[in-house]
């Protein structure tokens, strides 16, 4: 039987959504632990720390424990998250697994599996120092102290798993060892039936930011004169100048809506009566949304930035696009509502059965961890 830790944030602190009787994670993370659930021989502890005591299950499934770790305030990033660094390692102490494996180098999870005493390895969800370098992190802010912890981490874990060549590539100077391993899709996207709706609906998902460019995004197909909705889902900040100036471009435009943050059911929802999905990010390692859409028989266009085209084929499974280029993203969007964008989304889903499914992910996962545990 072989014990594994899994250290991944619980989104119920994340969101201060204290009154949640159950936990929630990332996408990946949570698709990675449905597939662990459904392979035999393993035993699974998910660990994640808390400011606030949660009423939380023990167990999450038949092999899979939960433990919420109850760390105060100044144990968090202020300290260098030394509150949850010393509470985890405690908990480890108990379960005695044979690895322990953090989900992403944004916030407690990375630091405190270098510092376990245990067999590691990290995953990384978002290359927090290409992304404060994209938003032009200021000194001390979270972006800026999230990528100097990255650049700490890297060199102490047994190995980092790199779910696309882009974050191969940003580690490989840091990392002692790297596998390249894509994201898991929670197994219900690939059961979602597609029957676009009329009007026919393009989904932009993600936050209203810079580095999503969705306002780059309307101004591109403005000379179109669309025949389409383009539906925009994510949180918007009040108060930001770059989702006022997105408020106005919508206001103008009565092809586009947005119609703010869904959560994963009601992604599921939209999915389902889409007829595309279109992704402007500058900057992207593995969005979820665009192996979720494939695994839904969606056909995505996204642009060709950081690890996209390690999940698109052009031409093939989808669409790229440059993201600075207004024409590029405007034939993009006309192939997407195009002829061959239904068969190319069939190819897609097949091949997302091959890549994302959480069984395999799982599977492949567990080789990875046999292989540290193997060099000792």
């Amino acid at each position: 039987m072989l014990k594994i830790a899994i250290l991944t944030t619980d989104n119920r602190e994340h969101q201060r959504s204290y009154a949640e009787k159950h936990p929630r994670f990332g996408t990946a993370p949570e698709a990675l632990i449905q597939g662990f659930s459904r392979t035999g021989g393993l035993e699974i502890h998910v660990v994640s720390c808390t400011q606030k005591t949660l009423d939380s299950p023990s167990k999450l499934a038949e092999n899979v424990f939960f433990h919420s770790l109850l760390v105060p305030k100044f144990g968090w990033l202020r300290s260098g998250y030394q509150g949850c660094i010393r509470a985890v390692r405690r908990k480890l102490r108990e379960i005695q697994p044979d690895i322990v494996h953090g989900q992403g180098t944004e916030r407690d999870c990375a630091i405190s599996a270098v510092f376990s005493g245990f067999p590691n390895v990290l995953t990384i969800h978002g290359n927090m120092r290409l992304v404060a370098e994209v938003n032009h992190a200021r000194p001390f802010s979270f972006d800026w102290l999230a990528a100097r912890l990255e650049s700490f981490t890297l060199p102490r874990s047994d190995g980092v798993v790199c779910i696309t060549g882009y974050t191969r590539e940003a580690v490989k100077d840091l990392a002692r060892k790297t596998w390249l391993l894509p994201n898991a899709v929670d197994a219900s996207f690939f059961e979602i039936e597609n029957k676009p709706a009329i009007p026919r609906q393009l989904l932009c998902v993600g936050n209203i930011c810079q580095r999503k460019n969705q306002n780059a995004l309307i101004r591109s197909l403005d000379g179109l004169n669309p025949d389409f909705e383009l539906v925009f889902l994510g949180a918007l900040h009040a108060g930001d100048a770059y989702g006022a100036e997105f408020s106005e471009l919508i206001a103008s435009r009565p092809w586009c809506r947005y119609d703010g943050f869904v959560d994963r059911a009601g992604l599921k929802e939209r999915l389902s009566r889409a007829s595309g999905l279109i992704l402007p990010s500058l900057e992207d390692n593995c969005p979820m949304v665009v192996l979720e859409a494939m695994a839904a028989r969606v056909p995505v266009a996204a642009a060709a930035v950081g690890g996209v085209p390690d999940l698109i084929e052009d031409g093939v499974t989808g669409f790229l696009f440059d993201p600075l280029d207004a024409r590029s993203i405007s034939r993009a969007v006309e192939g997407l509502t195009g002829p061959s964008s239904r068969s190319m989304a069939v190819e897609a889903r097949g091949r997302a059965l091959l890549r994302f499914h959480p069984e395999v992910i799982a599977r492949r996962h567990v080789e990875i961890y046999r292989k540290v545990l193997e060099r000792g």
